[in-house]
């Protein structure tokens, strides 16, 4: 655990494996912290060089004052890896991580050489939904869409399962600011353009339950990358890594020895 300054923000990013490994990055969801991403860490091939952090605005991260811009969360990681002298890293992005992943492989092509957009897209809502999410954040906290929120995250069977509670209390832990701020982020977000004229290896997951980026629109991403891959991930919704690690651990294994990562 380690904090680094990236300028108006301070980032809280964690290092596991060894400094010779080859680099994958992680990059969580709106709402959620690093460890949304332990429950495939363990099922991955061994000797990688495994980089999180908490975007601003949540987990341990500092909580600037609201709005964000999707470009100051992009310096961030940027500034982060540069940091951490990280070039060609596999680069795994979910929902707004995802967003992190597209606008930083366009930015800096030097630090990606492949990609996962899992539960994203190159935009995601539109500005008026995006409000209203706001808006109620504002008035009533997180707690306030906490449960449309799980119904968005989770299939109807983690929904039966005491887990469900662990996500929730994630959720409502984060700061008010931080989650209207990257809702800010996402809603200023149009990347079909600048998307489109990426040339990398990608690879985009989808969950077949998910209610915040349904599998068509993340196929839609996909589509604007030549020669990407597509896998659905059934009985999932927005957070497969979650409800089915086993199955998200051996596709992004997979990705990793195909793209001759490892």
């Amino acid at each position: 655990m380690k904090m680094f300054d990236a300028g108006d923000a301070r980032i809280h990013y964690r290092v596991d494996g060894p400094a010779e490994g080859a680099p994958v990055v992680f990059a969580n969801s709106l709402g959620t912290d690093m460890r949304l991403w332990d429950p495939i860490l363990p099922l991955l091939p061994e000797g990688l060089r495994i980089i999180r952090w908490d975007k601003r605005g949540h987990g341990l991260s500092s909580v600037p004052p609201a709005p964000y811009a999707m470009g100051a969360l992009i310096r961030d990681c940027e500034r982060l890896l540069d940091h951490l002298q990280v070039r060609d890293c596999l680069f795994v992005g979910l929902s707004i991580g995802g967003m992190i992943a597209q606008g930083l492989a366009v930015k800096r092509l030097d630090l990606i050489r492949a990609m996962v957009l899992s539960n994203t897209a190159a935009k995601i809502g539109n500005p008026q939904l995006w409000d209203e999410r706001i808006a109620a954040v504002d008035q009533g906290g997180i707690e306030s869409l906490a449960d449309a929120v799980m119904d968005r995250w989770f299939s109807r069977d983690f929904h039966r399962t005491p887990e469900l509670e662990l996500w929730r209390n994630m959720l409502t832990q984060q700061a008010d600011d931080g989650y209207a701020g990257c809702s800010a982020a996402i809603s200023g977000t149009d990347f079909y353009t600048p998307t489109s004229g990426l040339r990398l290896p990608t690879l985009a997951i989808a969950g077949s339950e998910d209610g915040s980026t349904p599998p068509d629109l993340v196929r839609e991403t996909a589509d604007l990358i030549p020669g990407s891959k597509f896998h659905l991930i059934r009985r999932a919704g927005h957070l497969p890594c979650v409800e089915q690690p086993q199955e998200f651990a051996r596709v992004l294994s997979d990705f990793l020895r195909d793209t001759g990562h490892i």
